[in-house]
Order: C-alpha cells, then sequence, then structure tokens
C-alpha cells in the first residue's frame, strides 16, 4: 500500500499513574517461587522490564482510550465534526456488545456523522486501525480519522498471579504453567491515539507514506488469551516459538516493506517497533540488520501495553524529537496470531 495524501496530524499517549515493578509481582509469586527454587530478579533479567503502570482500579478502556483520543484531536487541532470515523483498535473492551468505541464515541462528544467500530488485531489493533483509515483517506472517502486504544492489563496479571500461586499440581507441572504465564507478567496498561487527515488539513504534518501487511496464521496458537470471569483475563504463551516465528515473519515482511517503498535500510533513520521486551528486540534487530541504536524502546519501564506499546512509544520518540523534512521513520509492528505490519513515516 503506498499513500500520497495521508498526515500524521497528531500521535498522542496517555499513561497510568500507578507503578508496579517486576520485583513487586516476584515478591506476589513467592509461593511459586519457593517451591521451584527461583530468584527475584528473574522476571527483570530475562525480559528486560524494570515495571509498568496500571490503570486505577475501575478504569475502562474506553476512559483511557477517550483520554488519549482528546489529546490527538486537542494536539491536531482538528474540529470534531471533520472526523468522519472513529475506531478503537485495543485488545481490551469495555464489553462485547456494544462497541467500545460506542462509549468512546461519546464521551469525546463526537457529532453522528463521525462512525464508529472496534478493531480487533491482538498488539496490531491500532497499526490496522491506522492502515484501514489512511486507506479510506487516501480514496478520498474520509478527510479525517481518529484511531485509539485503552489497554489495561491488570486484570491479566491479578489473573496470572492468582492461577499460577493456586496451582495444584506437581512442581513440574507448576514449571510449565509458569512458562506459558511468563508473557503475561511483562503487561502494562496504557492508552494512545492517532489522528490522520487529509494533507489539505496538516500539510506540515509528516506524511504516512506507506506500508506492508504479511501474516502466518499456522502459529495461530503460539498465544492465545481470554476472558476469565467478570475482571479477569487469561492468557497462555509459547514465547520462545512465538519469538523464533515472529522474527521469522518480521524478516519477510521487512524486506516487502522495503520493496513497497523503495528504501533501504541506510535510509531509515529511525524505528520504533512494538515494545515486548529485550530478547524479542535484540533478536528482530540482528535479523533485521538494522542498528538498535536507531531505536525508540520503552519496555524497561511500560512493559508491553499491546496495541497502545508502539504508538506510545511513537508518541514519546516524537515529543523527544520530530521528524526533520525528509527524515525516514519505520513502524515495525507485530501481533499474536501471527500477523506483521510495516509503515512509513517521512518528515514534511
Amino acid at each position: 500500500m503506498r499513500f500520497e495524501h495521508v498526515r500524521l496530524a497528531a500521535i498522542r499517549q496517555v499513561l497510568p499513574e500507578e507503578v508496579v515493578s517486576s520485583e513487586n509481582l516476584e515478591q506476589r509469586l513467592a509461593p511459586v517461587y519457593e517451591r521451584l527454587k527461583l530468584r527475584v530478579g528473574r522476571l527483570e533479567l530475562m525480559s528486560g522490564i524494570r515495571e509498568r503502570r496500571l490503570w486505577e482500579r475501575g478504569t475502562r478502556p474506553s476512559d483511557a482510550a477517550a483520554r488519549a483520543g482528546a489529546a490527538a484531536l486537542a494536539a491536531g487541532g482538528i474540529a470534531p465534526e471533520r472526523i468522519g470515523w472513529l475506531v478503537h483498535g485495543a485488545v481490551s473492551r469495555d464489553f462485547l456488545e456494544p462497541a467500545t468505541a460506542a462509549r468512546v464515541h461519546a464521551l469525546l462528544g463526537l457529532p453522528e456523522t463521525t462512525a464508529f467500530a472496534d478493531l480487533s488485531n491482538a498488539c496490531l489493533g491500532l497499526l490496522s486501525g491506522m492502515e484501514a483509515a489512511a486507506s479510506r483517506i487516501e480514496s478520498g472517502e474520509l478527510e479525517a480519522a481518529l484511531v485509539v486504544s485503552g489497554e489495561d492489563g491488570r486484570g491479566l496479571i491479578e489473573e496470572t498471579i492468582a492461577g499460577l500461586v493456586a496451582h495444584e499440581g506437581d512442581d513440574g507441572s507448576l514449571r510449565a504453567a509458569l512458562k506459558l504465564a511468563f508473557a503475561s507478567l511483562t503487561i502494562g496498561s496504557g492508552a494512545a491515539a492517532a489522528l490522520l487527515v487529509h494533507e489539505r488539513l496538516a500539510p506540515h504534518a509528516p506524511r504516512l507514506v506507506g506500508g506492508t501487511t504479511r501474516v502466518a496464521s499456522q502459529h495461530h496458537e503460539l498465544c492465545q488469551g481470554d476472558r476469565a470471569g467478570a475482571a479477569g483475563a487469561q492468557m497462555a504463551t509459547d514465547s520462545e516459538a512465538l519469538l523464533e516465528a515472529g522474527v521469522a515473519l518480521a524478516a519477510r515482511t521487512f524486506a516487502a516493506f522495503l520493496t513497497e517503498l523503495g528504501w533501504t535500510r541506510a535510509e531509515i533513520a529511525r524505528v520504533v517497533t512494538h515494545q515486548v521486551g529485550s530478547a524479542h528486540r535484540r533478536a528482530l534487530f540482528q535479523r533485521l540488520e538494522l542498528d538498535p541504536a536507531r531505536d525508540f524502546s520503552t519496555f524497561e519501564t511500560l512493559g508491553n501495553t499491546g496495541s497502545a506499546a508502539l504508538p506510545t512509544a511513537l508518541a514519546l520518540a516524537l515529543e523527544q524529537r520530530p521528524l526533520a523534512r525528509g527524515e525516514k521513520l519505520a513502524l515495525l509492528g507485530i501481533g499474536s496470531g501471527l500477523a506483521c505490519t510495516m509503515l512509513g513515516l517521512e518528515g514534511a
């Protein structure tokens, strides 16, 4: 896909105030660690994640997404009546019906002419929403779209810890359960929003050049999550197999991405990836033959915030230093399923 007329008018993030360290989670897992003779510090050592943030109890995904959406609208200076489409692309949802986007729409006070929809694609949800919105803007169907995500990891973390502590099997089965639950302990909470518009509304904003998507659906069983009761969630992840398959898919996608955009590795000045952890980052940059110095990582202090992770990192990166004219930035997204979407931005 190539876009000539789509601009990123604003990208904003909102973070919870409560900070929860990896050490704190391990202390709550003390009975498990004692049985398996594990030392505290293992979680940070293996993931590179020192801490993450969690929303105040009672915060809905729509509450967080609306805060990010309001920030993006204010930063972009686009009147609400010009927004033709609102997309909520998070894994977390207020409910199965209606769309969580409906409540975000109401909280933002958007007009009846603004359509809304939820778009579910694991950690790729917000990027998939951007891809879909950009296509509609490029075709002339829309002049502006707001894509938001509000992710709440508290329920997953609480359910994971409770399940491990209450595990009744032998040490071997407990060790296997901990391995499958490892990725769940790296999760955090956050919210992000991207405001995409036709170039006539924001001619000096970064241009969304285009991108590529590739999938490897034969690996859809490597990471699966579901609801567990009214407030909890559960997820089982084969982290090692997911890393291997994910990096292999990313390599194929990146080759197609460079061809589609006509870019070279050397031309890419900056990179923002989905924030998983240190092992994923190291393997990804080595496989793609990219200099890690071009990266902007947030997993160390925010953990993996699902679909909000990459856009949050992008928002913080551009807040620290906006894109210079002609400067190229690659967004390298991946989500369980497996699916991989890579998008290119260029400074105007």
